[in-house]
């Protein structure tokens, strides 16, 4: 596949058209793209045709979005125009995305790219129909990673709805039952926090102390720690384990209280002091029903209100508030049996993620291989 380099600025016409006040955007009409997409709808459109559009401006500086026919630019974004005949708009729209915008945006306070700046890109391009090959194959690659994201946020969802349908009348019965969260678990234990490098850990073999953020999406995320320095005495070592909860005790309002649950056991990973560790009675609680229950958006906001805090300082839940808080604990032979279906969840998750994962590599090395020229011409997707 033989490629020739040429500047941006020779194939197309960049163009900054006048803003649009938030005021003048409408509910029908035509769509708006500025420095974050569609932002609105207006009137008027001022390109009949898909446009590659470059946010300019702030802190999305560098996005790429093609338009939809019959759409309004602002001036947040840099609009493609005139582009040549010879150009597949997809191709370009990957080519731009493989090469990144980093060495043209400009200024601090407010990044920018500006014409000038876009005069700086050169591309490699191919024949028009090797363009349009490569488009198709970095498109159906893309396709499929969408896809299996969108299938673990339904299994996502899958658990939340099946949480209201199986316990929902539990919220509504809430006095029936009423049990202190001191009963139902056997202890709350406080993390250490010492002087720790910016890097995370290299390997298991090294020790490291988690951060605040392994937590805070409500999933336990072990990639989030700093590696402790070679000199560090361990004098508390609070390891999180298979069917520990972890519970963010301090943290933003919105987080605070964010609740994840570990599936394995780890080696040489510190809990710091703003996680709890809660263990529990299996036979008097579920521990994934546990987890469930804390972040269910209801519940969430009781355990919330436990927090207080100096005005300027973060929220903080103390262990006493936490071990009286009330929870509704249904019979735990029920518990169990959403307990069991999590697993699975969980189980099928981890596959789809994997899966993600490998789809990701793939296309990068896709993406590498064709502004290389390097593609075979039966090159497929599957």
């Amino acid at each position: 596949m033989s490629f020739k380099i040429v500047k941006l600025l020779d194939i197309s016409k960049p163009k900054q058209w006048k803003n649009l006040p938030s005021s003048e955007l409408t509910e029908e009409g035509y769509f708006v793209y500025g420095a974050n997409g569609i932002i609105g709808k207006y009137a008027e459109y001022n390109h009949e045709y898909p446009t590659l559009a470059i946010t300019c401006r702030g802190a999305t500086c560098g996005s790429l979005h093609i338009t939809r026919p019959k759409s309004y630019i602002n001036s947040n974004a840099m609009a493609l125009d005139d582009l040549s005949d010879n150009v597949n708009i997809k191709y370009l729209y990957y080519a731009l995305f493989n090469r990144g915008f980093k060495d043209v945006i400009t200024g601090s306070a407010q990044p920018q790219i500006t014409r000038e700046g876009l005069s700086k890109i050169k591309i490699s391009l191919p024949p028009l129909q090797d363009q349009i090959r490569i488009a198709e194959i970095l498109t159906q690659s893309e396709n499929l990673i969408t896809q299996r994201k969108e299938s673990i946020s339904l299994l996502d969802e899958l658990l939340k709805s099946t949480f209201l349908e199986m316990f929902g009348d539990e919220f509504k019965n809430y006095s029936k039952w009423n049990t202190k969260l001191s009963d139902v678990i056997s202890s709350i234990d406080s993390g250490w926090s010492p002087l720790c490098d910016t890097r995370p850990r290299e390997s298991e073999k090294e020790w490291a102390v988690l951060k605040l953020s392994c937590v805070s999406n409500k999933k336990f995320d072990p990639t989030k720690n700093k590696a402790c320095y070679p000199e560090t005495v361990i004098k508390k070592e609070l390891i999180p384990k298979k069917g520990d909860l972890l519970f963010s005790r301090k943290n933003t309002f919105e987080l605070v209280g964010a609740t994840a649950f570990v599936f394995k056991d780890y080696q040489k990973l510190l809990l710091p002091d703003t996680i709890f560790k809660i263990s529990y009675h299996p036979l008097k609680i579920s521990g994934l029903y546990l987890w469930h229950l804390f972040n269910n958006e209801s519940f969430s906001k009781q355990v919330r209100s436990l927090a207080n805090g100096a005005a300027g300082s973060m929220p903080n839940i103390s262990m006493v508030k936490l071990k009286s808080l009330k929870i509704p604990n249904p019979p735990i032979e029920l518990q169990n049996q959403f307990a069991a279906l999590v697993e699975k969840v969980e189980t099928l998750k981890g596959e789809y993620i994997a899966s993600v994962k490998e789809l990701e590599n793939m296309y990068g090395v896709l993406s590498q291989k064709a502004f290389k020229g390097e593609l075979k011409r039966n090159t497929e997707v599957e």
